[in-house]
């Protein structure tokens, strides 16, 4: 046994280390296509350093680090030849690759510093390769990696920990930008509105619980915002808990009509400002009743959105984020509160 050590470690040094990323997941990371990647590789040179066997990419961090400037770059406007030059020198690499086309001064000042990042501060890596692909208006990127995060992580975690983050970023980018990028931001809310919509064909059928009535999710009457809105029933459908959407300024007719007809077990009232937010609808929606006298119903009514803060209101619910207000609602039918996947 001892005779074959040495033949085996000579072996071992000469199988190919497998470290770093794939290159699906290194796409994943920073919000590109895997045809992308491999474009840029091609084009541009800035593949791995290394490959497994000599064809599979693994990528280092180094190489990540590269990737990255790269996109930073990109974002900001830099044509990809010049990004990919100045990428590889910030990695220190020198090595032969395809010609770069398009001469020019090369750029300065841009490394960690491009005008196309977006404020994420301290968030999932996903918020990232998503901020990245909305800079490029790169729709078909934006489409599919919020498909795969609500396929992956479910409806609350991504809206909380990766879609909510990144809109509030492209907002603070606008604003402190002289109101430039926002293309970006009603790409990205099209895009996450089509994803949460998908995310609404229904798991379960509503079977009993039907029978309680459904949940009732509005607009105030001039509210235009309703992205929230539309997470709250992707997650209730997610649940298999009735629900009945109807989206953005709600007539305060067509809602006290609909709140008769359905005979819902509770209403949530979206306001996103102060100004919509409307007390005395609330209280009359908390107020209508349905039914044979005698066994007459009424309905909860929950407040949600940023605008009924600070008004509170008795017998009313105001629950704070996603999570709280899914919470709420499956304690009206009996159901345990729900956990998300992470």
């Amino acid at each position: 046994m001892g005779e074959n050590q040495p033949a085996q470690r000579r072996e071992a040094a000469a199988r190919p280390v497998e470290a770093g990323v794939t290159t699906g997941s290194l796409a994943r990371r920073l919000g590109v296509s895997p045809t992308t990647l491999r474009s840029w590789d091609r084009r541009y040179g800035v593949g791995p350093a290394v490959r497994s066997d000599g064809r599979h990419r693994r990528w280092t961090p180094q190489d990540v680090a590269m990737l990255e400037e790269m996109c930073r770059l990109t974002s900001a406007g830099v044509p990809p030849a010049q990004a990919a030059r100045t990428a590889q020198e910030g990695a220190g690499r020198n090595r032969p690759g395809p010609e770069l086309p398009g001469g020019g001064d090369r750029p300065g000042g841009h490394r960690s510093q491009a005008a196309g990042a977006l404020p994420l501060g301290d968030v999932r890596q996903e918020c990232r390769g998503l901020a990245r692909a909305a800079v490029r208006l790169d729709a078909p990127t934006v489409g599919d990696q919020l498909a795969s995060l609500v396929a992956r992580y479910g409806v609350v975690l991504a809206w909380d920990e990766v879609m909510v983050p990144t809109l509030h970023a492209v907002g603070r980018k606008w604003e402190s930008s002289g109101d430039r990028y926002v293309e970006v931001e009603h790409l990205l809310s099209w895009h996450i509105s089509r994803a949460l919509h998908r995310a609404t064909e229904p798991v379960a059928p509503e079977g009993t619980r039907a029978a309680a009535g459904p949940v009732v999710l509005a607009c105030v009457p001039g509210e235009q915002h309703s992205l929230a809105l539309e997470a709250l029933h992707a997650g209730l459908v997610e649940l298999g808990l009735p629900t009945r959407m109807f989206g953005a300024a709600v007539p305060t007719e067509a809602l006290t009509a609909a709140v008769r007809r359905l005979g819902p077990k509770a209403v949530l009232l979206w306001a996103q400002t102060r100004s919509t937010a409307d007390l005395p609808l609330a209280r009359h929606v908390a107020d209508t009743r349905w039914g044979v006298k005698g066994a007459r119903g009424h309905p909860a009514v929950l407040l949600g959105g940023p605008g009924w803060a600070g008004r509170p209101v008795r017998g009313m619910l105001r629950p704070p984020g996603l999570q709280d207000a899914l919470g709420t609602l499956s304690a009206l039918y009996d159901l345990p509160v729900p956990v998300t996947r992470g």
